[in-house]
């Protein structure tokens, strides 16, 4: 029945804000929902129960944890931290707070692994063929590139030469360390 009223509240809410001449009326609406209208007013004028308040009080400590990690706590890590701040609450209701809030956990990337080392600043790379791949003469005009791939055995590099107006690779080297 509860869901049934929330229903009919929140409708009834939305129309009024929405401007609509035609709103109708909880009387209507209790009638469509097959619920009497002096429940539904019962319903609406009773006081908070007692695991509703404990739920809003939950909410937001939940709320607390996973803003102070950044969003990255899942059920489990919020669960534990309330536990540690002596809050009694069990795994699936800190889950279902969550749900209820709408908190998804966001984990950070793992770190990868990179060939070059940055200085923190940007630095601009010159373009000196200036996209122009064309060139008079074999050899002239010389593309590299240089990638990484993760095997079972590590990482295998993989640098190609290219010359450009043939377009073909004139050279590539696979290797397992980059530096030799």
């Amino acid at each position: 029945m509860t869901e049934k009223f929330e229903f009919i509240d929140a409708e009834y809410a939305a129309y009024l804000e929405s401007g609509n001449m035609h709103v109708p009326s909880v009387v209507k609406m209790c009638r469509w929902m097959k619920v009497s209208r002096s429940g539904f007013y019962e319903w609406r004028n009773a006081p908070e129960s007692a695991t509703a308040k404990r739920r809003g009080i939950i909410a937001v400590i939940v709320r607390k944890s996973f803003d102070d990690s950044d969003g990255t706590y899942g059920y489990r890590r919020v669960h534990a931290d309330l536990a540690a701040w002596g809050v009694p609450a069990g795994p699936e209701l800190v889950r279902s707070v969550m749900r209820e809030l709408g908190l998804e956990p966001c984990q950070p990337r793992p770190w990868r692994f990179s060939l070059t080392e940055g200085d923190g600043q940007e630095h601009a790379i010159p373009d000196l063929v200036k996209r122009d791949f064309t060139a008079s003469a074999p050899g002239r005009v010389m593309v590299g590139d240089i990638t990484y791939i993760p095997t079972w055995q590590g990482w295998l590099y993989l640098a190609i030469l290219w010359n450009a107006p043939s377009s073909q690779s004139t050279e590539s080297v696979l290797r397992g360390n980059p530096r030799r």
